[in-house]
């Protein structure tokens, strides 16, 4: 087994409505000691919005730190005083104008564990209906169905390269169809 760190001290650097930004003092076995900066959240839920046809929804959207526009599934942090099935439930509205008769986790993963504890869920949203998207206001986003086979194709040619919606299509090989 490996040997832990021990935390000695842990601050918060800066905070705001999504993320804490907190340094930490710690120790390593053998008496090493240094510092690590870290991002903490709450979590992020990403949902996989599939038709009754099996085509899945994707959002397209511009990513600022990028300079680019992103094929995603949607997704969103959750929010203090939330859980993730309501973050879930929030944001495929939000983002993609439908609600889900069904949402049911089909996995989580740590989308960057040398800088964050964040834990993304991953849910599988079925029994779709139209309903009112309501987007931030610095959201804007185009909806996109595309079949399972479709999807593959997008990330084979680069053309979805959002880290999470990578790991989420793994987590949901062999349950997006049928």
């Amino acid at each position: 087994m490996l040997k832990k760190w021990k935390q000695l001290n842990s601050k918060i650097v800066h905070k705001n409505p999504w993320w804490t930004y907190k340094l930490d003092e710690f120790e390593i076995p053998g008496g090493v000691r240094g510092e690590y900066h870290h991002v903490f959240t709450h979590g992020s839920s990403m949902i996989i919005p599939r038709l009754d046809d099996e085509r899945i929804l994707l959002v397209k959207q511009y990513r600022y730190l990028c300079d680019r526009e992103s094929i995603e599934f949607p997704c969103g942090s959750v929010k203090s005083g939330s859980d993730y099935l309501q973050t879930a439930h929030a944001e495929l509205q939000e983002e993609s104008g439908f609600c889900a008769g069904k949402m049911a986790q089909i996995g989580e993963f740590n989308p960057y564990n040398g800088v964050t504890s964040e834990i993304c869920r991953v849910f599988l949203a079925t029994g779709l209906e139209k309903a009112i998207s309501t987007p931030d206001a610095t959201e804007e986003f185009e909806l996109l169905r595309r079949t399972p086979g479709e999807i593959d194709a997008l990330i084979r040619d680069g053309i979805i390269w959002d880290g999470m919606t990578l790991a989420a299509c793994l987590l949901a090989r062999g349950r997006i169809t049928g």
